[in-house]
């Protein structure tokens, strides 16, 4: 790609952002992405340019929605923090204490924290289903009770899909609504983020076609994972991305984008992901709305777990929900001690860093497959970070 033609607005001090987002663009890592820089409360980088589809008729717009994978996790665990500083949500009682008969199976001493930080040992689901069960909320939640974890050691095995079916039941528990319908009701709707769980099928047209890569990047992050998946099939790494198996075949169907799965289909624009990240980055407090108190901001950027991932096959770092820069090269969000977010697969990222008082968020539609943190968003977050 010769030219790239970038739409939007970048502030000239934020140039290198921009030119490291048209650097994406002419490796011919892009089909159509956005990205977006918050800091102090003011928008400097709200970028965007490609295609909504694989045949590049439809040009992405600004108000472009796309799947955004496990940066959803983020939103869920938003809405968590949000239960807890309301006092609804105690991280340190059992699940079962809020989603009677979760207790089955030896999983009575599992807490709510053990869900958020991934070490439940409720990575995947044991038995096998069809693939539309995904789509299937009571289906998902009760196989998830009536199974036992895959093991007991406390150890850190992220939750691939389980995450949201797990931490959103109790949502739904305490509160009587779904995680899309709390997070529209108490965050995103007061403030007026274009950011979804359950997209609204009128809304449907405004979201870009996720586009899977032909050859894949070969590294070995992806070598490990692949190897864990192909030598035990039904082991916890391969049940964890493929149990129900949906999430290739099915992410661009309706069924997908107006299902709700909190762990994995949120739809958002960049711009809207940066100005949340963006508000908990600056004390959690946008106009009379209060997302987060500083406090709870705090226990957000708070290790809780760490160590060797039983389903990643690489060492990984967890507050209460969220992704903290990792202890290798492949899951660093910059340089804040307390940066905080998660990114998504294929290269969708979102995180906050109080420290520079920064959010951040990027998306794409052409996917790769790199873990953690996609070299096409690391482009841009050192290019941030070269700029301040």
């Amino acid at each position: 790609m010769a030219d790239v033609n970038v739409h939007g607005f970048c502030d000239p001090a934020f140039d290198k952002v921009k030119q490291a987002f048209i650097t994406n663009f002419k490796k011919g890592k892009e089909r159509g992405a956005a990205a977006s820089i918050v800091i102090g409360g003011k928008t400097v980088v709200d970028i965007w340019a490609g295609y909504m589809d694989f045949w590049k008729r439809r040009p992405w717009k600004e108000d472009t929605l796309v799947n955004i994978y496990s940066t959803t996790k983020g939103l869920t665990a938003m809405c968590a923090h949000r239960l807890i500083e309301q006092g609804r949500l105690d991280p340190d009682k059992p699940v079962a204490a809020y989603w009677p008969g979760f207790e089955k199976k030896g999983k009575e001493t599992i807490t709510v924290r053990m869900l958020l930080n991934h070490t439940a040992g409720m990575v995947a689901i044991k038995r096998r289903l069809p693939g539309n069960a995904i789509y299937d909320w009571d289906t998902m939640v009760n196989a998830l009770e009536n199974q036992s974890p895959w093991w007991k050691d406390g150890r850190v095995g992220y939750h691939a899909l389980t995450f949201g079916w797990l931490v959103g039941h109790v949502i739904r528990k305490i509160t009587g609504m779904s995680v899309g319908q709390f997070l529209k009701k108490e965050i995103t709707g007061p403030l007026g983020l274009d950011i979804h769980i359950g997209l609204n099928e009128a809304e449907h047209h405004r979201s870009a076609t996720m586009i899977m890569v032909r050859v894949p990047t070969i590294h070995l992050d992806c070598i490990r994972l692949t190897k864990a998946i192909v030598t035990d099939p039904f082991g916890a790494t391969s049940c964890a991305f493929g149990n129900p198996f949906s999430i290739v075949t099915g992410v661009n169907s309706r069924s997908w984008r107006s299902a709700e799965m909190p762990s994995a289909n949120g739809q958002a624009t960049a711009r809207d992901l940066a100005k949340l990240y963006g508000i908990l980055a600056n004390g959690g407090q946008a106009g009379n709305i209060q997302v987060l108190s500083p406090d709870e901001i705090r226990r957000c950027s708070e290790e809780t777990s760490s160590g060797d991932d039983a389903v990643l096959q690489l060492k990984t770092r967890f507050s209460l929900g969220f992704m903290l820069n990792q202890d290798n090269p492949s899951g660093n969000m910059g340089p804040g001690k307390r940066a905080f977010g998660h990114p998504g697969a294929g290269g969708s990222f979102a995180f906050a860093d109080p420290d520079a008082h920064l959010g951040f968020g990027y998306v794409m539609n052409k996917m790769d497959t790199f873990i953690l943190v996609d070299p096409r968003a690391k482009r841009l977050i050192n290019a941030v970070y070269e700029c301040l």
